[in-house]
């Protein structure tokens, strides 16, 4: 790993080195290893989460190393860089028409792509459903038993470099029409209602006690979050803008599906 991160540093300073075997092939390889889950673009270490930022570079590098090739799937033709992941069945992924993922795009066994689109770079864990016309961004995270409703929008991230991937913890419930962008985390166990909106920028704040608490960037787990509005005082006037409301947490005493539909329930969020 070491000697592949050396040629992919040194590809990425020297572009005029791509036309040489040896950094074609790591660049190669690394794409592999994504496609394998063998590398990621972003990891867990001790509770926290870090980038590696090498990894995004040979994602990038990998594009002006391809031709455009004409990909022909029974009927449909399609003309890109990128060729389509392959071999589900010996994965153990369902894979229902028309879901595609890029090759570099990690799936593991028993995900669920309803008519869907995973770009390269993305890892999408065990046990989680991509529902009808969700879209998993480049590089993008996602846990295990996640539920993306149907047209969950999760951003992707190549460039700059030192941004962070869009991640979605394990357990996590994200409602129809959500969209999540610009690195935000979205901690395991969380609920995201209907059409909540959260770019790195968008105040989260936790409605449920007391005295506000305000976020950025990520949502603490277990809350279950809705979209609401703040006012905000521009030259012309106070407009509302939008913003993501905690109003409150999964329970711990059931067991995950049943608090998560308690949650709901209890606090009639769309989904």
């Amino acid at each position: 790993m070491e000697q592949l991160k050396s040629r992919i540093e040194e590809a990425w300073e020297n572009h005029d080195l791509l036309k040489e075997k040896k950094y074609l092939e790591a660049i190669e390889s690394v794409i592999d290893y994504l496609d394998r889950g063998k590398l990621r673009v972003a990891e867990k270490k001790q509770g926290k989460w870090f980038v590696n930022e090498w990894i995004k570079k040979a994602v990038v590098l990998y594009f002006p190393t391809r031709n455009m090739q004409t990909i022909e799937v029974g009927p449909f033709e399609f003309h890109d860089k990128i060729p389509l992941k392959k071999n589900y069945a010996r994965l153990g992924v369902r894979v229902v028409p028309h879901a595609i993922a890029r090759y570099g795009a990690y799936v593991a066994s028993d995900v669920i792509m309803m008519p869907s689109y995973i770009n390269i770079g993305a890892y999408v864990d065990s046990g989680t459903m991509v529902d009808t016309w969700a879209t998993v961004g480049s590089c993008a995270q996602i846990g295990s038993n996640v539920h993306l409703s149907g047209g969950v929008g999760i951003g992707g991230v190549l460039e700059p470099l030192q941004a962070a991937p869009v991640i979605i913890e394990d357990n996590c419930f994200i409602g129809s029409r959500c969209i999540v962008v610009e690195g935000v985390r979205i901690e395991k166990e969380a609920v995201l209602g209907a059409n909540v909106v959260i770019t790195g920028s968008t105040k989260i704040i936790d409605v449920s006690g007391e005295v506000p608490v305000e976020y950025t960037g990520y949502v603490p787990e277990r809350s279950v979050v809705i979209p609401g509005s703040i006012p905000k005082s521009f030259a012309a006037g106070t407009y509302q803008v939008p913003c993501a409301l905690i109003i409150g947490k999964r329970k711990e005493s059931t067991d995950r599906k049943t608090s998560l539909n308690d949650a709901l329930r209890q606090y009639n969020v769309a989904v």
